[in-house]
């Protein structure tokens, strides 16, 4: 839509089930309809149900677009949608605005609904759904804009504190944290509401699933927080390690002695031609899965991989960008240059994460 794709995640055929069964066993009890009367305006209402989660991301995709910000897409899935960007906002002013738009979207949606509610004939089929669109899209105005990550509200606190103190990261962490003590408080009222015997078994589940999600959102957060910190620490002239090369032919049980000869038994290992020029890698894996007592008539070559089928990461990269690449090209090792063919070296994926959450093993 408006040239955004949208994506349905299979959790929304699940979704989509639930409310019609539930949804659809109600309506009948209120307005006296055949069973699959019921089931088919029960369906009918995850259709606009869907309609309203699309329009509220739609809210994000075309504000952040009007901001210059490429959106890759919409996700809809069984506790709503999410919105993809292509990048951060540049400012806190867009971070702001973006954020807010969904819920923007949502609010008008339901005290349109309310008015179609109150104009309408009580005890219809008209009024009936127009009543449930109209409670549905004010509650998912008001829950998004609580103040923590990964609802809409914050991403707008994130965006208050970076104003404030002129630090993103700051801003992601704090919202990260209040994400999660809105994750706590939604097991509190989950507790609260089951002792009073007002929530349903199916609401239990979803509540429970919904507080689950936010305290996972809210983690990875505050650990993009932390990461994000440490950016600027990542050199790749430093990170890339030389390879020490062999000539193609070169039995693998040879190499890998040379290697060792050489104090380079933690560099990667590199064929050349005979030029001297690499060409190629030794796969670590397959080399490993050579047994020892054939590694003397295996060549290098057959457990290497050619320059061409390996990512490519610029040396002139800064770490947010060279994140950025990591993510769209997933892999253990990429080639670091500074030109069409000048190898400076191998990035290990290891070795970028212990730049970025040196203390992430002991955490463990």
């Amino acid at each position: 839509m408006f040239g955004v794709p949208v994506h349905l995640n299979v959790s929304m055929l699940l979704l989509a089930v639930l409310v019609t069964v539930t949804y659809g066993q109600f309506v009948r009890g209120q307005l006296d309809l055949s069973a699959p009367a019921g089931y088919l305006v029960g369906f009918g209402f995850v259709v606009c149900l869907l309609g309203s989660v699309l329009l509220h991301e739609l809210g994000h995709a075309l504000t952040a677009r009007r901001f210059g910000i490429e959106v890759r897409g919409i996700t809809l899935e069984l506790l709503g949608g999410y919105t993809e960007m292509d990048r951060d906002a540049p400012s806190p002013r867009v971070d702001l605005l973006v954020s807010l738009a969904g819920p923007a979207v949502s609010l008008v949606l339901g005290l349109a609904a309310v008015l179609a509610t109150l104009a309408l004939p009580d005890a219809t089929l008209p009024n009936q759904l127009t009543f449930q669109l109209a409670v549905s899209n004010l509650i998912v105005a008001v829950f998004n804009i609580l103040p923590g990550l990964p609802l809409d509200g914050g991403r707008a606190l994130r965006a208050g504190v970076w104003a404030v103190t002129r630090d993103r990261h700051l801003g992601t962490e704090t919202a990260g944290w209040a994400g999660r003590v809105v994750a706590v408080g939604t097991v509190l009222l989950v507790v609260l509401l089951t002792a009073l015997g007002r929530l349903a078994p199916l609401g239990l589940a979803l509540m429970l699933l919904v507080a689950f999600t936010l305290w996972q959102g809210a983690g990875q957060a505050v650990r993009l927080a932390r990461i994000s910190r440490r950016f600027p620490l990542v050199d790749l002239a430093t990170l890339a390690r030389r390879p020490f090369t062999v000539p193609t032919g070169t039995p693998l049980a040879e190499a890998q002695r040379r290697g060792v000869e050489a104090g380079s038994a933690d560099a990667p290992l590199g064929v050349a031609d005979s030029t001297g020029r690499l060409v190629a890698l030794v796969d670590p894996t397959a080399a490993g899965a050579v047994p020892a007592e054939r590694r003397p008539w295996v060549p290098v070559d057959t457990v290497a991989r050619g320059l061409e089928a390996l990512p490519r990461i610029s040396a002139g990269l800064d770490g947010e960008a060279v994140v950025r690449a990591v993510q769209t090209h997933p892999g253990a090792q990429y080639l670091v240059t500074s030109g069409e063919d000048d190898v400076l070296g191998v990035l290990h994926i290891a070795d970028l994460a212990q730049v970025l959450e040196p203390n992430r093993k002991m955490e463990k």
